[in-house]
């Protein structure tokens, strides 16, 4: 166990310290944060070349991103030619097409991953979509193109509903939201548990075309006759199978019924277990399937185990931190009461840390996640509540100080490094009890742990080693074939 005499609890909603250690400057993370508003003349023949489109990404990619059909994202019905005058579309309808493209250029989207490709299109049908893909592959992007593409901006109610499982995913969304809509002036609100039902009340008495939510908060909202949903024919559940979960006890069954006849239903989900079917077949009609799951790992996440005793896992932790060439890391336990504990012994060591759980208070976790993922600090310990959709680019190690019992969570976990096809290594401490669920785990995913090295290579998860072409041909190869490590690390 984790030592708790090391004594009280640091404030979550401040680094814990901001030492100047190795690699804990926050001048040096890397989190490619820059956003700002352009002013496009509609007419301008060089609009592209005007944008202000964040600076390229040179890292290398995997086959994840890249395997794709090369469409780009002006050819699914939001070309530039939209501008200039199709009789039987309105000027309104044209303008908010092509400026969707400028906000997506100007997200620093380049051109479409294969879960957008596959998706933007059939959802821009208004067909049912049923869409599996693996963590940090663009699924954000493949529903909420086409959602912002059919709102309509003269229309002054509900239009779409976005469902996610938790509150920080909700405010990532709507971010996402908000930035590659901000040149059609879509009013996009975000609603979850914890917060001031009293501004919710205030907001919606104004105009809300897109509501981004978690299940719960929503329909209390419906109920009250606060939020009408009879204009709403459009509603995503992103992370699906943990929305059709036990945990939301049917939710979704009684927010489905608010909905019009003729509202389009679209799942997006990395797993689709059995307790999603029933759903499926009581509410979605004819969807249009999309698997992109062929392996269930992400192909640029490099895993490792090192086998210690529970006393050592922190002197381990700290060896880790030493050795390693950490960006951001993201450090999962199994418990809030643990996640304190080791924050706090993280901080002793000397380095910055921050924590963040779902026992705390939400302004609390709300400040934690914005300045973690604005990099304003390194190293980040959680539970289980930051396994979910949540893409901080700048995250290129993920550590299980505790492992977890179930694959689904240990596939959730990892996949917060390596996020859109870059690269990145997932580290598990495992102790002799966890022996049996790490081969239990590998043999579900299908993939391979390995042995820690006593050296990583640093090309498999350091940004500034995947800026050349030097090692993409090495890098492919050990896409295909696995990286080779005979040497343990005691």
């Amino acid at each position: 166990m984790i030592d708790s005499t090391t004594g009280g609890k640091a404030s979550p909603s401040l680094p814990l310290s901001a030492t100047n250690n190795t690699g804990n400057d926050k001048s040096k993370i890397n989190n490619g944060n820059t956003t700002t508003t352009t002013t496009i003349n509609k007419d301008d023949p060089d609009w592209k070349s005007k944008l202000n489109i964040p600076v390229k990404d040179n890292r290398a990619k995997t086959s994840d991103v890249t395997n794709t059909s090369g469409h780009d994202f002006e050819d699914y019905c939001l070309k530039r030619e939209l501008l200039m005058g199709k009789v039987t579309t309105s000027q309104c309808e044209l303008y908010t097409k092509a400026f969707l493209c400028l906000g997506i250029y100007e997200k620093g989207w380049e051109k479409p991953s294969p879960i957008q490709e596959h998706s933007i299109p059939i959802a821009l049908t208004g067909r049912d979509v049923l869409a599996r893909a693996k963590n940090g592959t663009g699924k954000t992007g493949a529903y909420t193109i086409p959602v912002i593409e059919r709102i309509d901006p003269e229309k002054n109610a509900i239009q779409a509903v976005i469902l996610v499982p938790t509150r920080e995913l909700a405010l990532q969304t709507s971010a996402i939201c908000m930035e590659i809509s901000k040149h059609i002036h879509l009013r996009v609100m975000v609603t979850t548990g914890g917060t001031s039902l009293r501004e919710d009340i205030a907001r919606l008495q104004e105009v809300v075309q897109i509501v981004i939510a978690t299940p719960g908060r929503l329909l209390d909202l419906v109920n009250k006759d606060i939020a009408k949903l009879d204009s709403c024919r459009v509603i995503v559940l992103d992370e699906a199978d943990k929305l059709l979960s036990q945990d939301f006890n049917h939710l979704l069954d009684d927010l489905i019924y608010h909905l019009p006849q003729d509202r389009q239903i679209m799942l997006y989900s990395a797993t689709f277990p059995l307790t999603v079917d029933d759903f499926i077949k009581k509410h979605m009609r004819n969807p249009y399937e999309i698997n992109l799951m062929e392996e269930l790992t992400l192909k640029g996440i490099t895993q490792y185990y090192a086998f210690v005793q529970e006393r050592q896992k922190v002197h381990c932790l700290n060896t880790l931190f030493s050795k390693l060439q950490i960006n951001q890391s993201i450090i999962f336990c199994n418990s809030t009461q643990r996640v304190e504990l080791l924050a706090k012994k993280i901080t002793d060591l000397g380095y910055s840390c921050y924590y963040i759980h779902s026992k705390m208070r939400q302004d609390h976790r709300n400040r934690v996640f914005h300045d973690f993922r604005t990099g304003l600090c390194r190293n980040l310990v959680c539970s289980d509540l930051f396994t979910r959709g949540i893409d901080i680019q700048a995250v290129n190690v993920v550590i299980n100080f505790d492992f977890p019992k179930l694959s689904e969570t240990y596939l959730h976990r990892i996949g917060r490094s390596g996020r859109f096809g870059h690269y990145g290594i997932a580290i598990s401490l495992i102790t002799y009890e966890d022996r049996f669920s790490l081969h239990k785990i590998e043999q579900e995913l299908g993939t391979e742990i390995q042995p820690i090295p006593k050296q990583i290579d640093p090309s498999l998860y350091v940004a500034e080693y995947q800026m050349s072409g030097d090692n993409t041909n090495e890098r492919q190869q050990q896409e295909s074939n696995g990286n080779a490590s005979a040497s343990v690390k005691s």
